[in-house]
């Protein structure tokens, strides 16, 4: 065992502290999963509930795959990939909204030819975009201050990127507008140039309403209308799925039913992708609530760290925009379970099954551990 252990540490180079929480949140996935998919499994599978469990584990073993590999990689490959990757985002995200199959009533994902399988483009619209700002931010070193160096390098692509998503997955292209603000202002960009992205971002949401009269099977207006009608509404109480899921929470108490007793899974719609934090909470409780979110927030504080000691302006933006990113997304998803914000369909990263949502953030956890590994050895 003890060699086992030896040769682990020696493999696994970069903070202990993101593998474990890596590590733990994989695990813990496994067993949300597990325990989430018996309605779904008996409504499309026969009762099958172990095919769910062994795709998510295929699924989620290739996302660590794609970790470790990532890891291995020096983080500076991703600096000189980054304008590949953003200019073949833009052709993908295209492609999704005209010719992509229309699931669960939105166009996000487009169809991989002889094999029948799925990709998400926005996932990776998102991780190229944010690999990009952090390298168009570092490669001023300086204060921004000009309008040359913030608005065609920064501000345009990121308009672009976010115009792209929002017609069928708003709530993704709002957080990553807001992770790209964030970026921004600790970047040190002028806060001019930020008010004028945030300007211009409500400007093309404007114009996506406007264009929804000649594009509404395209532009989902009137979910977005619904989901905040819903939210605002006090007879509504937030709509039928954030009532299964408060009831969820409330039935878990302090210490929960026990893995595998959930009962408002046969209830709570997409219990196993956007709702799986009040099946968690009412398996494992409040505790275990609290000790998800206590590995998002110390997942944050790791980066932060990292990122305070780093000497290298671009390994610093990467891992602080994924860090951000995986944090956002998580809380979001953790306060549309209990009411604090409207339904949007962000799953809780690494803990909701998926496919290329999971593969993309294994790889945005990979990329923060290969900044942490190399400034490990710069500082050694």
């Amino acid at each position: 065992m003890s060699t086992l252990l030896a040769r682990i540490n020696a493999e696994l180079k970069g903070d202990r502290a993101i593998w474990a929480i890596f590590a733990i949140l994989a695990i813990l996935s496994i067993l949300a999963v597990y325990s989430s998919t018996g309605t779904l499994a008996y409504r499309e599978r026969g009762g099958n509930t172990e095919s769910y469990l062994f795709k998510h584990a295929v699924i989620l073993s290739a996302g660590i795959l794609l970790a470790y590999l990532a890891h291995l990689l020096h983080y500076m490959k991703f600096s000189r990939w980054a304008p590949f990757l953003l200019l073949a985002s833009i052709p993908l995200l295209f492609l999704t909204i005209a010719i992509g199959p229309e699931i669960n009533d939105a166009r996000r994902w487009i169809q991989i030819p002889y094999v029948g399988l799925t990709f998400q483009t926005s996932d990776f619209a998102k991780l190229a975009l944010i690999i990009y700002v952090a390298r168009a931010i570092s490669s001023k070193q300086e204060y921004i201050k000009d309008f040359n160096s913030a608005f065609l390098p920064i501000i345009v692509p990121i308009l672009i990127i976010c115009a792209l998503i929002a017609p069928a997955d708003l709530s993704t292209a709002m957080l990553l507008f807001l992770v790209c603000i964030l970026m921004m202002f600790i970047g040190r960009v002028a806060v001019k140039y930020i008010l004028l992205l945030f300007l211009l971002g409500l400007c093309v949401f404007a114009a996506l309403i406007l264009l929804h009269e000649l594009m509404p099977d395209i532009i989902r207006v009137e979910t977005w209308v619904s989901r905040w009608s819903e939210f605002t509404d006090p007879s509504t109480d937030g709509g039928y799925q954030v009532q299964q899921a408060k009831i969820a929470i409330a039935n878990g108490g302090a210490i929960g039913l026990g893995p595998g007793n959930s009962i408002q899974r046969n209830f709570l719609p997409a219990s196993y992708s956007d709702f799986i934090y009040a099946i968690i909470c009412e398996e494992y409780g409040v505790l275990g609530g609290s000790v998800i979110i206590g590995l998002y927030v110390l997942l944050f504080f790791r980066t932060t760290r990292l990122v305070t000691k780093s000497s290298k302006a671009f390994g610093a933006m990467l891992a602080m925009g994924l860090s951000l990113s995986l944090v956002l997304q998580a809380f979001v998803n953790i306060a549309v379970s209990v009411n604090l914000l409207p339904v949007t369909g962000l799953t809780l990263p690494m803990l909701s099954m998926g496919g290329t949502s999971l593969l993309f953030t294994c790889m945005a956890f990979g990329i923060i551990l290969s900044v942490s590994k190399f400034f490990e050895s710069e500082t050694e």
